[in-house]
């Protein structure tokens, strides 16, 4: 339960109910880069994530720049989560070759406990610092850094080592590691209070009903949603068979005007990284 830390930290009452909405995956197909822009653009989305190893990152990056005004993180990848659609370091392989399988791509996501035993810690550094300098480079201003399938890095070490990245270049942090939180927060850096929800856990079944509730029933203290929104058509069907479903369900509701109503009816503060930004810059 929220301490009421992040609130304070942030300028807002403790009671106060704070949600970032933020839609991870931009840049992974096209299909995901326009629903993703339309929530920005028209639904309550707040900020979105880019994978910059992946095919569409170019496009992703592309409405970035001609849309300065969207907050978006750099969604740091060393997993890939698609059968027949693959991904890969930006790192030379011969520099990152812990990270890789045979076929020289990111390990798959049901291999991710290999992946996460046997990837060296100085390789995946070098790759994060690759993803973030090529959004640098492309001239954008990322408000945050978060990851791609792995909660809180996926390990301590991992998690430890973003942190001093995102302090580095002065970006907030996407953490709901309850220790780690804790001790962020007394640093004076603004966390999430709460687990983050992922919308992979939802069961596409009513799923607006039960996003619905969980607005009805969000606590005090800053919350988090991982989303997903994605176009169901025929190129996502094809890239994405196992999950064009949870996108697409996840579209609905948030271009949807029952989204809008409940979160004005239950006064919910909604946010993107930039509020937090301003904090872990300063430090």
């Amino acid at each position: 339960m929220s301490n009421g830390r992040t609130n304070e930290l942030l300028g807002y009452p403790t009671n106060a109910r704070l949600l970032i909405v933020n839609a991870d995956d931009f840049g992974m197909y096209h299909a995901v880069n326009e629903a993703i822009f339309h929530t920005l653009k028209e639904g309550v989305v707040c900020s979105t994530s880019l994978m910059v190893p992946c095919p569409w990152a170019l496009h992703a990056m592309h409405l970035l720049r001609e849309n300065p005004d969207i907050a978006f993180g750099v969604h740091l990848t060393m997993i890939r989560d698609l059968s027949d659609y693959t991904w890969g370091p930006l790192s030379s392989r011969k520099d990152v070759p812990s990270l890789i399988d045979e076929t020289g791509y990111f390990y798959n996501l049901e291999h991710m406990p290999v992946a996460l035993a046997q990837a060296k810690l100085h390789e995946v550094e070098v790759e994060f610092r690759a993803q973030i300098e090529a959004v640098l480079t492309a001239g954008l201003k990322p408000t945050h850094l978060d990851w791609h399938c792995l909660h809180n890095g996926g390990r301590t070490d991992i998690l430890e080592m973003t942190i001093e990245l995102a302090k580095e270049h002065r970006l907030a942090l996407r953490v709901y590691d309850p220790s780690m939180t804790e001790k962020l927060q007394s640093q004076g850096l603004p966390t999430d209070d709460h687990d983050l929800l992922d919308s992979y856990d939802l069961d596409t079944v009513d799923k607006s009903a039960r996003y619905v509730q969980m607005l009805r029933d969000l606590p005090m203290g800053l919350s988090e949603w991982a989303v997903h929104p994605g176009l169901g058509n025929s190129e996502a069907k094809a890239i994405d068979p196992g999950g064009w479903q949870v996108r697409q369900t996840d579209f609905e509701f948030l271009m949807s005007s029952e989204a809008r109503k409940i979160i004005q009816q239950e006064e919910i503060i909604l946010l993107s990284y930039k509020a937090l930004q301003e904090l872990w810059r300063s430090k």
